[in-house]
C-alpha cells in the first residue's frame, strides 16, 4: 500500500436520493428512475428499488437520511440539535423538541468559543454568587451564629431581591425552553424545570407581596407564610451547572476532531518558478508543487513527484508502522513526514482533504440516532405527562393527609417530584455515548457513517467478505510466465503489446510485470477487447490474442494442454491468462493479488469473536480456495456475479443470520446495501463507501477487529446509562412523593431533589467519556 486513499469528494453539482437523502454525483449514480416528469438518482440499488415501488411516501415526507443526518457540505455558523439533527438554525438556541443546547454543525464552525456555553457559564457565575447568601438567610434559624442576625432582618424582602434576578434572569433560558415545549406539543426535562422553580417561585412571590390571598392553612404558627425563594434559586443554579458541564464535555468531545484538524500546518512551501515560498494553506491549490521537508506534516492531500521518505500515519489509521512513500504514493495532510525530504503536488485542498471529510463524516454520525435510542424516546413520549401527573396526585395527596400547614407542604412535595423526574439523565444516555464513540472511533481508523451501524455492528454473527481489495491488496502483479514453443520474453513481449490498449487491472499488471523483467514492448495495430474475455491485436506483425480459455476457444484455439499447468496455477492462488500466436496456443501468464499481511490475524481474532465467516467473489473457484486456504476461511462462494453478491447476503439473511458485508469495489455497493452492516474499505470507490455505514480508512481488516470492540463498548456504556437514568427516576419519584415520611419522617425538598437530578446528568456523561480510554487493541 503506497498510502491512504481520500474519501469521495462531493462534486460541483449533486442531486439527492429521495430515499436516503444522500449527495448523489448524476455521472456516477447507481441508478435513475422517472416519476411525474422528473429524474431522480440513487446512491444504491437498494434504495432505487424501495423508490420504485413506492414513490409517494418519500416525495411527501422526506428522505429518511434527510431526517436524520445532516447535509455533508453545512455552511460554517449554522446550528443543530444533537438529538434532533433535522432541526437546524441559523443561531445557537435550544432545540424546540428536547430542550438541548444547538451546537455547530461542524466543529469549530461557531468560531473558537460555543456562545451558548458562554451565556450559560455568565448567568451560573452571577446566580451562584446571588444564591449563596440566600441559603444562607434561608439557613439561618438552623445556624444558632445565623439565628440573631436573620431575626433582625426583612428576611423574606431580602431573599425577594436576591432571588428574583437568579430565577428570572438565570433560569430564563430554562422558562423559555418549558414555554417552547409546551407550545410544540413536546413536553420534555425543561418542561418539568419550568413548572416546578415557577411553582415555588410564584408561589413565595404572593406569600411576600399578598399573603392574605394565601388560605390560613398555609400560614406558619408565627403567622407568616412560608416561603421557598431559595428552593427555586437553588434549582435554577444547580440546573445552571448541570448545562454547563453538559456542554463542556461535548465541547471536549468536539475538541477531539478539532483537534486532528488542527494537525494540518498553517503553510506549506510552494515551489515557483526561480524559488520557494511560504504561503497559508487556504492559498494551495490543487496542481501546487510543494516542498515538505523532513520532521514536517504534510499540508494537504497530493502524490509525491520527488525525493522519497517514510510518513507516519497512525493519527489516522492507528497503525503505528510508518509508510515508504516515494515517486507517486499518495500522502495525506496532516500526517508526519520522517527523516527524508520530498515534493508533492496537490490534490486535494481545504475542506476536499481526508481530514476534513473524516471531521465531516464524524461529526455527522456523532448526531446520527442508535435504534437503542427509541427505547428512551418512547420512554419519554409519555414520560412527563406521567410526572405532571404524579406531582398533581402528589400536591392533592398532602392537601388532604398531610400535616400543617398541609397546602405549604403539598407544594413543596410536588416540586420536588417535578424536579427530581427531570429527564436529562435519560435523554443524555444515547447521544453521549455515541458522539464519543464515533470520536474514538476516527483516532483508531474506524469512520463510523450512523450510529446504526455502530449499534447493529455488535450483534453481527455472519461477515461475508469481497476478495478483491478486501482481502488481497487489489493490486494484481505478474508472478509467473508460461511459454510453449517461445521464449519466456518473447512471450511476455507479445502479450504486454496487445495488453497496453486494455484498461482492464490485470492487462496493466501484465505490462507492469513486462518493463519490471526489461522486455522491449513491441506496439499493437487492430486491437480489439471483449469486455470480461480477452483481447486481440497484431503485435510485430503477428495476432496475438490474451484472455479466457472460452474466449480463446471461440477465436478457434485450443488450449487443452494447457489446462493442466494453468490449474495448478490457480490451485496457487493466481488468475491464469491464455495467449496464443497466429492461431496456435503460446503459454499461459499467472496473475497474483497477495494476501494482506494483517488479513489472516484479523480473521483469526474475528473467528474466535464468534463471526461465521464466507468469502464471496467473481474468480475461479480453484484462485478464490488458494486464497480461502490461506486465510483459514471454509465457506466461499466463487464465480459470483456482481449482481448476484446482494443475493448471497439475502440468502444469508433469510436464515436468520445479522450479516456484515466488507467490500471495496462499484459491485461490491448493493450487497453492502443489503447487508445490516455495509463496512467499506477507504481503498476502494466512491459508491462502495457511500453504501457503506463503516469505512475503515487504511483498508486494513485489523481495524474491523477495533470497530467490533468499539460498538460492543458503546452499546454496553449506552445500556449503563439507561438504566441507571430509570433506576435514578423510578427511586427519586416515590422518595420526592414522600412514601418515606410515615415511617421515617424524612422528606426530599426541591433542593436537594435538583441536587441529585445534576447528579445524575454528570453522572451520565462522565460514564459515556470513559469510552475515550476503553481498551479496544
Amino acid at each position: 500500500m503506497t498510502g491512504l486513499p481520500s474519501l469521495p469528494t462531493l462534486p460541483a453539482r449533486t442531486e439527492t436520493d429521495p430515499v436516503c437523502g444522500m449527495a448523489v454525483n448524476p455521472e456516477r449514480s447507481a441508478g435513475t428512475f422517472e416519476h411525474k416528469g422528473k429524474t431522480y438518482h440513487f446512491c444504491s440499488p437498494r434504495c432505487l428499488s424501495r423508490f420504485q415501488a413506492d414513490p409517494e411516501p418519500f416525495l411527501a415526507s422526506g428522505p429518511k437520511g434527510m431526517q436524520e443526518e445532516e447535509p455533508r457540505s453545512a455552511p460554517a455558523g449554522a446550528y443543530t440539535c444533537p438529538m434532533h439533527p433535522e432541526v437546524r438554525s441559523d443561531r445557537p438556541g435550544a432545540c424546540p423538541k428536547c430542550g438541548m443546547a444547538l451546537e455547530p454543525v461542524m466543529p469549530g464552525g461557531a468560531g473558537a468559543e460555543n456562545p451558548e456555553l458562554a451565556d450559560m457559564g455568565r448567568r451560573l457565575r452571577v446566580s451562584a454568587l446571588l444564591t449563596a447568601p440566600l441559603l444562607l438567610l434561608a439557613m439561618g434559624g438552623m445556624l444558632p451564629a445565623l439565628g440573631d442576625v436573620a431575626a433582625r432582618l426583612p428576611s423574606a424582602w431580602i431573599q425577594l431581591a436576591l432571588a428574583t434576578p437568579v430565577v428570572l434572569w438565570g433560569g430564563w433560558p430554562f422558562f423559555e425552553r418549558g414555554w417552547q415545549s409546551i407550545a410544540g406539543r413536546s413536553p420534555n426535562m425543561f418542561t418539568l424545570i419550568a413548572l416546578g422553580t415557577g411553582a415555588a417561585y410564584l408561589y413565595s412571590l404572593v406569600a411576600v407581596l399578598a399573603p392574605g390571598l394565601l388560605p390560613a392553612s398555609f400560614h406558619a404558627q408565627g403567622g407568616h407564610a412560608p416561603v421557598y425563594f431559595e428552593s427555586a434559586a437553588v434549582i435554577v443554579t444547580l440546573v445552571l451547572l448541570g448545562q454547563v458541564l453538559e456542554l463542556k464535555a461535548r465541547a471536549r468531545t468536539a475538541s477531539a476532531l478539532e483537534g486532528l484538524l488542527g494537525l494540518s500546518p498553517q503553510t506549506a512551501r510552494r515551489l515557483r518558478q526561480g524559488g520557494e515560498e511560504d504561503v497559508a494553506l487556504a492559498e494551495v491549490a490543487r496542481g501546487d508543487r510543494l516542498r515538505v521537508r523532513p520532521g514536517e506534516r504534510v499540508p494537504v492531500d497530493g502524490v509525491v513527484v520527488e525525493g522519497s521518505s517514510s510518513v507516519d500515519e497512525s493519527m489516522l489509521t492507528g497503525e503505528p508502522i510508518p509508510l515508504e512513500k516515494a515517486p507517486g504514493s499518495q500522502v495525506t495532510g496532516g500526517t508526519l513526514n520522517g527523516t527524508g525530504g520530498f515534493v508533492m503536488r496537490a490534490e486535494r485542498v481545504g475542506s476536499e482533504t481526508l481530514l476534513a471529510r473524516i471531521v465531516a463524516m464524524v461529526a455527522e454520525a456523532q448526531r446520527s440516532r442508535a435504534p437503542i435510542q427509541r427505547l428512551a424516546d418512547r420512554v419519554a413520549a409519555w414520560f412527563v405527562p406521567a410526572v405532571v401527573a404524579a406531582a398533581l396526585l402528589t400536591f392533592a395527596a398532602w392537601a388532604v393527609w398531610g400535616p400543617e400547614p398541609r397546602l405549604a407542604h403539598a407544594l413543596v412535595n410536588a416540586v420536588a417530584v417535578l424536579i427530581v423526574a427531570c429527564p436529562c439523565a435519560l435523554g443524555l444516555a444515547t447521544p453521549m455515548s455515541v458522539m464519543v464513540a464515533t470520536g474514538r472511533g476516527a483516532t483508531l481508523g474506524v469512520l463510523v457513517k450512523d450510529a446504526a451501524a455502530l449499534e447493529l455492528l455488535a450483534s453481527v454473527d455472519t461477515l461475508v467478505l469481497d476478495k478483491t481489495g478486501t482481502l488481497t491488496e487489489g493490486k494484481p502483479r505478474l508472478a509467473a510466465v508460461v511459454a510453449e514453443g517461445m521464449p519466456e520474453a518473447e512471450l511476455l513481449a507479445l502479450a504486454a503489446g496487445v495488453e497496453r490498449g486494455s484498461e482492464h487491472p490485470l492487462a496493466g499488471s501484465v505490462v507492469a510485470g513486462a518493463e519490471a523483467r526489461g522486455a522491449a514492448i513491441p506496439a499493437a495495430s487492430g486491437f480489439c477487447a471483449a469486455p470480461g474475455k480477452g483481447v486481440q491485436g497484431t503485435v510485430s506483425a503477428r495476432t496475438v490474442a490474451v484472455g479466457t480459455a472460452p474466449f480463446l476457444t471461440e477465436l478457434g484455439v485450443d488450449v487443452s494442454a494447457l489446462a493442466p499447468r494453468a490449474e495448478e496455477l490457480r490451485r496457487q492462488g493466481q488468475t491464469v491468462a491464455f495467449v496464443s500466436v497466429e492461431g496456435r496456443p503460446a503459454g499461459l501468464l499467472g496473475i497474483e493479488d497477495r494476501v494482506k499481511a494483517s488479513a489472516r490475524d484479523a480473521l483469526q481474532a474475528l473467528r474466535a469473536d464468534g463471526l461465521r465467516l464466507v468469502m464471496v467473489t467473481g474468480d475461479g473457484r480453484a484462485t478464490a480456495e488458494a486464497v480461502a486456504r490461506q486465510l483459514g476461511i471454509e465457506e466461499v462462494f466463487a464465480e459470483v456475479l456482481p449482481a448476484d453478491k446482494a443475493g448471497v447476503v439475502a440468502r444469508l439473511q433469510k436464515e436468520g443470520r445479522t450479516v456484515a458485508m466488507a467490500g471495496d469495489g462499484v459491485n461490491d455497493a448493493p450487497a453492502l446495501a443489503q447487508a445490516q452492516v455495509g463496512i467499506a474499505m477507504a481503498t476502494g470507490t466512491d459508491v462502495a463507501i457511500a453504501s457503506a455505514g463503516i469505512t475503515l480508512l487504511g483498508g486494513d481488516l485489523t481495524a474491523l477487529v477495533r470497530a467490533r470492540r468499539l460498538s460492543r463498548a458503546t452499546l454496553r456504556n449506552i445500556r449503563q446509562n439507561l438504566v441507571f437514568a430509570f433506576a435514578y427516576n423510578v427511586l427519586g419519584v416515590p422518595v420526592a412523593a414522600g412514601v418515606l415520611y410515615p415511617f421515617t419522617g424524612l422528606l426530599l425538598s426541591p433542593m436537594l431533589a435538583s441536587a441529585a437530578m445534576s447528579f445524575s446528568s454528570v453522572s451520565v456523561v462522565g460514564n459515556a467519556l470513559r469510552l475515550r480510554r476503553a481498551p479496544l487493541d
